[in-house]
């Protein structure tokens, strides 16, 4: 049998550099969340098949990794973190009346049935308020994605914001079958605004229906969009959606984030379950969403809890992809290396004692005396080392900047 030394399709290492800036991605965005008192929890990676249904809305059926345990119950890899957060949170708070603030970590797995360089395993960072039906809650969920990005030093980014029941609405003043509401909701997420004037053309739709649909593409940007989107809104519902969003604008610029808020009133959300205000954040870089969230009120019936919640899920490869591409430095924890011989082992091990109590990250090595500082030079700059110390039998140290090339030597016999 051949042995298999590669990764599947859509999975890969990360290691050296990258990895280390992956987790200091991932800690300094944890921090923002804590900083807003959410609490970590943690989940399985693999749960039984019905968390995640059909029904459920999160990802299709067919593109779950499905397996079997021992007693022949289905089991499913996660394919997105929140439909596991509901079912915990039905379950471990089931009596809990004040609302739940918790974040989490972790991987995410879909077996995407064309790969197309797309990632089949993800890592996502998120936050979910649970029991909390508030505007207020609305616009905390979304300053904390703002000053998460902003955290870790992006500038130009946008999130968008649009509403579930506003295009809801639309579809439903259409009287069509659900079908072909399905087929018109494929072309707006699409973009194809001709394919829908098309359907309605030949459904022979209401002038008001057609002229609603027709301004869709222009109920994007600013602020000032909600106003022409209330005019055309073809139901109580609809409108009040728009009055939601505008409070949630008001509400955000006390939070100072109102400079990287747009709306866009023909989203409908990636998932099944949202059921209020939808939202994505993208940036330069990559052509996907960095940040993927809204509101999903009946997720946690599917669970035996009747609360309604809000959450986001930051994708933190694609956050990292796009990073590099604007040559943003994530700054890493330093590693530092000290060299040294049989002679001065002693010293180098009371060296790393003190410098490790002090915080700092030291790696060890021993050489043998033949060994020159450039092996170990060239070692330390393919391993993201940032100084070397490099002990000699003479009782002087070489210090080494490996990034600058900066050097001095240290007479430690003089001391």
């Amino acid at each position: 049998m051949e042995q298999k030394l590669h990764t599947p399709e859509g999975v890969r290492d990360i290691y050296n550099r990258e990895c280390e800036k992956k987790i200091s991605l991932q800690k300094k965005l944890s921090t923002v969340l804590h900083q807003y008192g959410y609490q970590d929890i943690q989940t399985p990676t693999f749960e039984y098949y019905d968390v995640f249904r059909e029904e459920i809305g999160s990802t299709s059926t067919r593109e779950l990794y499905k397996f079997f345990d021992r007693d022949g119950n289905i089991l499913s890899l996660r394919p997105d973190i929140t439909p596991s957060i509901a079912r915990a949170a039905a379950t471990l708070f089931e009596n809990e009346d004040f609302p739940l603030h918790l974040c989490y970590a972790g991987n995410t797995f879909i077996n995407h049935s064309s790969y197309q360089g797309r990632l089949k395993e993800n890592t996502q960072l998120g936050a979910e308020l649970i029991g909390d039906d508030s505007i207020e809650a609305d616009a905390e969920m979304l300053a904390m994605v703002v000053d998460g990005l902003k955290k870790i030093g992006l500038k130009e980014f946008q999130v968008n914001i649009g509403h579930v029941d506003f295009i809801h609405s639309l579809l439903e003043s259409t009287d069509l079958e659900e079908a072909e509401k399905e087929e018109i909701r494929t072309l707006i997420v699409n973009r194809n605004y001709f394919g829908v004037e098309e359907i309605l053309d030949n459904r022979k739709a209401e002038k008001a229906v057609k002229e609603a649909f027709r301004i869709l593409p222009e109920l994007m940007g600013g602020p000032e969009i909600l106003e022409p989107a209330a005019a055309v809104a073809p139901s109580a519902e609809a409108r009040l959606a728009i009055t939601r969003l505008q409070h949630i604008y008001d509400l955000l610029k006390l939070y100072g984030a109102e400079d990287h808020i747009t709306f866009d009133l023909s989203m409908t959300g990636s998932y099944g379950y949202y059921s209020g205000i939808v939202f994505r954040a993208y940036t330069y870089g990559t052509g996907d969403a960095v940040v993927r969230g809204g509101r999903y009120d009946h997720l946690l019936e599917k669970f035996g809890k009747n609360t309604p919640s809000i959450g986001f899920a930051i994708i933190l490869d694609e956050l990292l992809s796009a990073m590099d591409r604007q040559k943003i430095e994530t700054p890493a924890e330093h590693r530092n290396l000290i060299v040294y011989t049989e002679e001065t082992e002693r010293q180098a091990v009371s060296m790393a004692r003190n410098f490790r109590n002090k915080g700092k990250n030291i790696l060890l090595m021993k050489r043998e005396s033949e060994d020159g500082r450039e092996k170990f030079e060239a070692y330390g700059k393919r391993s993201s080392v940032v100084s070397m110390l490099y002990l000699r039998d003479d009782l002087k140290i070489e210090m080494v900047n490996l990034v600058t090339g900066e050097e001095k030597v240290i007479d430690t016999a003089k001391k």
